[in-house]
């Protein structure tokens, strides 16, 4: 039976141990995939890092799971677009636009072995996956963990990110934090939580969203200071529901545009895939 230290140890990048299976051969691939609400700048941050990544001369490459993008700021290696587009499928199964999007993610779970022989051929040693806009279509449907777990088997984690600006309330920090509870209860693998777009944020803003993930009793008086009636009572007692299961989850301040807090977010990285060794020699 997993214990609460386990858990902790599970969602706690800081904390988590290596995985057994970690073969530093030629055939290693880590694979990490960014999830989080729509507009919370997964695409955006998958770009950034990518492009932070191979300037450290780190072996990166990036996947598109999103078959309903319009436009990408990066031109991924991998890119599902090319064999799915929601207005084909719209038209073929007479579906509309959010039919056809529940429909692709299927579609693309049957597609897998394709995919994962294209990530084989590439042969990266760490993948981004950018998920779909819409959280629900990979974190919520029976398709999105099957596909994370049968890209490649190689070791994965996951980015979940909490946009900073939503966060900045204490209300919707804990239904974000929730989130990120079910997130990992889908996936149970190791979860690196980012505060996204701080750029948007001052300084003691982005501080005081930090400090609620760090320290459980700022973020409890946070909720009796600025909530009330049943805002504050689900808030607090939702906050204690997760915090009784050992889970915390420590955010890393990011910023995709100006690529303020990448070394940290490598470094979580780099500490549950190769024990803060790179991915790449």
């Amino acid at each position: 039976m997993q214990t609460v230290k386990n858990l902790w140890d599970a969602v706690n990048p800081l904390r988590s141990p290596v995985p057994a299976s970690v073969n530093r051969g030629m055939d290693t691939k880590f694979l990490t995939s960014v999830i989080g609400t729509a507009g919370s700048g997964k695409t955006l941050l998958t770009a950034a890092f990518a492009d932070w990544l191979r300037l450290q001369k780190q072996d990166t490459a990036t996947i598109n799971l999103d078959p309903g993008v319009l436009k990408l700021p990066y031109t991924p290696d991998i890119d599902i677009r090319d064999t799915l587009r929601i207005e084909e499928i719209m038209e073929k199964y007479e579906l509309g636009p959010n039919g056809a999007l529940v429909m692709a993610a299927d579609l693309i779970a049957d597609q897998i072995e394709t995919i994962s022989k294209d990530i084989d051929d590439l042969n990266p040693d760490i993948l981004l996956v950018d998920t779909p806009g819409q959280m629900e279509l990979f974190a919520f449907r029976a398709s999105g963990p099957f596909i994370a777990a049968e890209l490649t088997k190689q070791p994965k984690a996951i980015l979940y990110l909490f946009d900073s600006v939503f966060s900045l309330n204490p209300q919707n920090y804990v239904s974000n934090l929730f989130l990120s509870a079910a997130v990992y209860n889908r996936f149970l693998i190791p979860q690196v939580s980012v505060l996204s777009k701080i750029d948007l944020l001052q300084p003691k803003d982005i501080n005081t969203i930090v400090d609620w993930s760090a320290k459980p009793q700022t973020l409890e008086q946070a909720i009796e200071e600025k909530l009330s009636g049943q805002k504050r009572l689900l808030s607090h007692n939702m906050m204690h529901a997760i915090y009784k299961l050992g889970l915390r989850f420590l955010l890393t301040p990011i910023s995709a545009k100006t690529n303020e807090g990448m070394l940290n977010l490598n470094t979580a990285l780099e500490r549950i895939f190769t024990g803060g060794d790179q991915y790449t020699y």
